[in-house]
């Protein structure tokens, strides 16, 4: 029986066990991304661990999120960031360069190859016919440090395109149908692997859309092969030497077939404040529209500015509107100023912004109190936008484009116009933008920068056998990682300095958190109770580090999204999910949980007793693996290291 394209990246790669559902295997890594606010960590991280230079054929460190220069702390991180790559041998792209998943599929992705990222959207590079995977900064920097990744193997869901995409209707519109059909935990669990004739109608970049968005469903991955669509756009990007086809075989199987006519989508649009609240467009047309937002990771190539330029070309944008543009990339930025395309933006009443993520996690243009604001981000998830009780649509630049002229909720096909056309020009490219590695001996004379506002990572103690805790915390389904720990020009700054960050923990959704935890970890510590889908979203370990930090040792939910269940145990939080569900209705806030025999009790057996008040118990379980068990006993993966337990 012949191979998928999933199949044939992780028997390449693969450095132990087996490919079988559910079982662990490592995998070895080539390229690792890391972007500025899970990067300072990573940088930490590596110095812990004594690396001399990373193992990786490509490592790359960007300046993306953490943009605005209102005090010295983002300044100083990034010259801390510069520093840190010059000493580890990594690629350096600075403020102003774009957004790291763009930037990455220009200048370095390589089909066939391995990326680990600490971003849950480096599953964008899939659109290259890369396995490329969101991960927390710890496995991220063992990954550079020549180390493997391990993640339990998923099902292989195979997405057979047919058809082609009708006037007015975009890659975002086959992502938003598969959040319409599946919701946000509908990937988990799984890789999505695309294939069929409707993937020839499909550029590199429209990948890139439709891979990035796999996150949203809680996917492993996604991924789609490496054809002449792929080697038509390394090529326009001079690099057409790192073009290798990779393609499923003609018997090739899927663990789960699925398909989409994409002659059959229309205009789709996900309301407040989920991405997998989708619904047509025309469901929703005529609410007012307060800001058009385009660009970010999720509609980051030429196409996607372009296409709004020439819809509101000679046109003014409707009284009271905000049409931001935020380019992607700075030779993004550059082919739209050279094809006039910027022009047309600005000349109709468009706000230009530097090329990064910006209001996509906050970090500036928040939308007013109230109003709608329709981007082409990935994400709606409550606050995210920086306006804490926001009203965020997500949908195509063409929606986007249609609302920015009408000032509502309009659909795309009723515009007084035909479909514009956008020809891609050649791309302008300057490659000594991205700082290359130092060779060896040079980088060892490097002195890391290190500014007043970053804080070593502490100790944590190792876990204990028997824990008598409260619970800090209970919440109910989908909580984010956003939600647990917000983004944002508030918190951001602070991503290097873990005592001042971890103070906005949770403040989304109870303020009283930070105070109560503090006083409980004078008591031993505190747990949390979650509901379903609990941590979905970023891959930012902080969102793991900072509870840790206020004590917390147990989370116990119905289940637990993939990268955050994985960053749990690497800083010594045992998660847990319950073996009933319906005993999540029976813990409140504040009781009195106990655990006894931990230690050994997650090295004999999957399943924990926990005890209520003293009175009732309910059975819970963990899917550790043996080597995380290692992990979770040591009290984290600092320490595991520390202790000379990683293997090659």
């Amino acid at each position: 029986m012949g191979m998928n394209v999933t199949q044939k990246l992780i028997s390449d790669h693969l450095v132990s066990g087996d490919m079988k559902q559910g079982e662990e295997i490592g995998m070895k890594i080539d390229q690792t991304l890391t972007q500025d606010a899970t990067g300072t960590l990573v940088m930490l991280e590596l110095e812990a661990m004594g690396i001399d230079q990373v193992k990786t054929e490509v490592s790359a460190q960007y300046v993306d999120h953490n943009l605005i220069q209102e005090d010295h702390k983002n300044p100083d991180d990034h010259l801390f960031l510069q520093s840190a790559t010059q000493r580890f041998g990594i690629h350096f792209s600075k403020a102003g360069n774009g957004v790291s998943h763009p930037v990455h599929m220009q200048r370095l992705g390589k089909p066939g190859k391995t990326l680990l990222g600490s971003d849950s959207h480096t599953c964008a590079a899939g659109s290259l016919g890369m396995l490329a995977i969101g991960a927390g900064g710890m496995e991220v920097a063992m990954a550079a440090a020549g180390k493997p990744f391990y993640v339990k193997m998923p099902q292989v869901w195979g997405v057979k395109l047919t058809g082609d995409l009708p006037d007015w209707v975009s890659a975002k519109d086959v992502i938003l149908e598969l959040l319409r059909r599946h919701d946000v935990k509908g990937g988990s669990g799984k890789i999505i692997e695309y294939y069929g004739p409707g993937v020839k109608k499909l550029s590199a970049m429209d990948r890139h859309v439709i891979a990035n968005m796999g996150a949203e469903l809680g996917a492993t991955t996604s991924v789609f092969p490496s054809d002449e669509n792929v080697k038509d756009f390394l090529t326009a990007e001079k690099r057409g030497d790192d073009w290798t086809p990779l393609e499923a075989d003609a018997d090739a199987t899927y663990d789960i077939d699925e398909e989409i006519n994409m002659s059959e989508l229309e205009p789709l649009i996900a309301k407040p404040s989920s991405p997998g609240n989708v619904v047509p467009v025309r469901e929703v047309a005529g609410e007012p529209v307060y800001q058009t937002y385009i660009g970010s990771s999720a509609n980051p190539g030429y196409r996607d500015f372009a296409i709004v330029a020439q819809i509101v070309k000679g046109r003014t944008i409707a009284e009271g509107v905000s049409l931001d543009v935020n380019p992607s990339s700075r030779q993004t930025l550059s082919d739209l100023i050279k094809t006039e395309n910027l022009f047309h933006l600005i000349d109709a009443g468009g706000r230009l912004h530097q090329a990064g993520c910006n209001g996509c996690i906050g970090m500036g243009q928040a939308p007013a109190s109230g109003r709608n604001s329709l981007r082409t981000v990935p994400r709606n998830f409550p606050g995210r936008s920086g306006t804490r009780e926001d009203s965020v649509f997500l949908c195509s630049p063409e929606v986007a484009a249609a609302a920015a002229l009408t000032g509502k909720i309009t659909d795309p096909r009723d515009l007084d116009m035909d479909y514009p056309t956008v020809d891609i020009p050649e791309p302008t490219i300057n490659n000594d933008l991205l700082d290359e590695p130092l060779p060896l001996e040079q980088a060892r004379q490097v002195k890391i920068e290190k500014g007043p506002n970053i804080a070593s990572i502490p100790d944590f103690d190792s876990l204990p056998d028997e824990l008598e805790i409260s619970v800090g915390l209970k919440v109910g389904d989908n909580i984010s990682t956003d939600e647990i720990l917000a983004g944002g020009g508030r918190v951001l700054p602070y991503r290097s300095n873990l005592p001042e960050i971890s103070k906005f923990t949770f403040e989304k959704v109870d303020e009283t958190y930070y105070d109560r935890a503090m006083e409980l970890k004078e008591q031993g510590g505190h747990a949390i109770i979650g509901g379903s889908n609990y941590g979905q979203g970023s891959s930012r370990e902080h969102a793991a580090l900072a509870p840790r930090f206020l004590g917390l040792r147990v989370v116990i939910a119905k289940d637990i999204a993939r990268i955050h269940w994985q960053n749990l145990p690497n800083f010594g939080v045992l998660p847990l999910t319950f073996a009933n569900e319906t005993d999540h209705d029976k813990i409140k806030q504040g009781d009195v949980l106990k655990l006894t025999n931990v230690r050994e009790s997650i090295q004999q057996s999957n399943k924990i007793n926990v005890e209520v008040n003293g009175k009732e118990t309910i059975e819970t379980k963990h899917a550790l693996s043996e080597r995380q068990i290692e992990i979770m006993l040591e009290g984290g993966l600092i320490n595991w290291v520390k202790k000379g337990e990683v293997p090659s």
